[in-house]
């Protein structure tokens, strides 16, 4: 059974490609538009893996990491955080609430894949 990947974002030309590169690598994909969207959907079928825009509407993404971080059900679900916002304290607050890695827009497609790899396993 494919690990399951939801990604969050409000970039709609994103979300599509990403879905389109995670899938072909033999993920299935859930998407997202916004922070209180995002954790609805983590609630109902915990992801294996969020990827998750640091900047939403609703709920940011630094908030939702910090609601499932705080959730016992929720807490070992790794994320990574996808974001514009590449100042050091950005980066540094992602890390504190909990990320398991923070990616700077525009960022290369082979570093998110490779970073999806080591978080959920290199052999799953």
């Amino acid at each position: 059974m494919a690990n399951r990947i939801l990604i969050a974002d409000d970039d709609a030309n994103l979300l599509i490609s990403l879905e389109y590169l995670l899938q072909r690598q033999g993920y299935d994909v859930v998407l997202a538009r916004d922070g209180d969207q995002t954790m609805k959907l983590i609630r109902q079928q915990p992801p294996d893996l969020v990827v998750l825009d640091a900047t939403m509407p609703g709920l940011s993404g630094f908030e939702v990491c910090q609601q499932v971080r705080a959730d016992p059900a929720l807490r070992q679900i790794p994320i990574v955080m996808l974001s514009a916002r590449a100042r050091e304290t950005d980066i540094a607050k992602g890390k504190a609430l909990g990320a398991d890695a923070y990616i700077v827009k525009p960022f290369s497609t082979d570093d998110l894949v490779n970073q999806v790899r080591l978080l959920l396993g290199a052999d799953r």
